[in-house]
């Protein structure tokens, strides 16, 4: 018993350090990009942080995939082309594990490659992909929207550097940066005026989702999806539900959540955000659900939408209609309104 006790401390006093360093490291990144000309507010701060962890993060899943491959005695194809893989362009290592400075990028080079090279690269997978619900179309939507905002290649190079050190091979470390990445949109969204568009009150969030309490079959849908918030905390609510068989876990990732959302920066944070969380290929669609007929809706069976309020509108009094949850031919409706 004193063993298992002893095993428990430790066990949280690393979970409790990694969280520091990672925090330590989120806070260095927004410090050198304060420096930058190109970025100007946490928003900028946010975004650029955003496609360069996800680039990152897409790196250690593939290596994870390949070695998950190898041990099946299977061979993996990488879905991203040797010269574009983070190892090759962001941080090549010399033969201690270091980055190796004479073959990383820098200043105007770095730049070059990464406006030039890498983002029209990674712009054409929303083309060449199979159909939208793979991760090769998500990676292209992404490259579609963003664009690199960091003027120094100098302050791009020590960005990198910085995420490199982070580390996505653990559930606890994915579970901590997805906690990570939600206190920079909620930081992100405290800074703009509109800061409802992007980040919800997360004891908020938990307070619906219990209330509504979904199960693994229901179809999960949110009409403003924002930072996907609903919908990540639907899938943690979803996982911990019950001991999880290959089939739930497949109707998890391909056949329950689903949402749209007008605004481009929130759109490519909500897909970021579900990814993360490991949502593999967000069901999320770019486009303004309010401009589409709310019959249209009303026929689909099965559906439980949350639709965050935006403060903006809200100001103005608008009413919002909130699908909780049906399970026959025509959903509830819910009309809540904040004057």
């Amino acid at each position: 018993m004193l063993k298992s006790s002893f095993t428990r401390i430790i066990c949280s006093y690393l979970t409790l350090r990694k969280k520091a360093m990672f925090e330590q490291i989120f806070k260095n990144i927004d410090d050198v990009l304060w420096k930058d000309a190109g970025c100007s507010s946490e928003l900028d701060y946010v975004e650029q942080t955003s496609w360069i962890l996800f680039l990152k993060y897409i790196d250690d899943l593939e290596k994870d995939k390949k070695t998950s491959a190898e041990l099946a005695g299977k061979t993996y194809e990488s879905i991203i082309a040797p010269d574009f893989q983070w190892s090759v362009w962001a941080a090549p290592k010399d033969k201690d594990g270091r980055i190796d400075h004479n073959k990383a990028l820098s200043g105007d080079d770095l730049n070059d490659f990464v406006n030039m090279r890498l983002f029209p690269y990674f712009k054409k997978f929303k083309t060449d992909a199979d159909s939208p619900d793979t991760i090769h179309y998500k990676i292209g939507e992404i490259f579609s929207e963003l664009k690199n905002k960091i003027q120094s290649g100098y302050n791009l190079r020590e960005v990198i550097n910085l995420v490199d050190s982070l580390r996505f091979g653990s559930h606890a470390e994915k579970h901590e940066m997805s906690h990570l990445y939600e206190a920079k949109i909620q930081n992100m969204g405290n800074a703009g005026r509109n800061g409802g568009e992007y980040y919800t009150p997360r004891p908020l969030i938990k307070t619906v989702v219990k209330v509504v309490a979904p199960s693994i079959g229901d179809k999960i849908y949110d009409g403003a999806v924002g930072s996907a918030g609903f919908l990540c905390e639907a899938f943690e609510y979803l996982k911990s539900s019950r001991s999880l068989g290959t089939m739930d876990v497949d109707t998890l990732q391909k056949k329950t959540f689903y949402g749209k959302e007008k605004k481009s920066l929130a759109y490519i944070i909500g897909i970021m955000n579900m990814i993360f969380h490991g949502i593999d290929s967000p069901n999320i669609i770019h486009t303004n659900t309010l401009s589409e007929n709310i019959s249209d809706i009303q026929e689909k069976t099965a559906t439980m939408s949350f639709w965050p309020i935006r403060l903006s509108e809200a100001r103005r009094g608008s009413k919002f209609s909130r699908i909780f949850r049906s399970r026959q031919a025509k959903p509830r409706f819910c009309s809540f309104s904040i004057l």
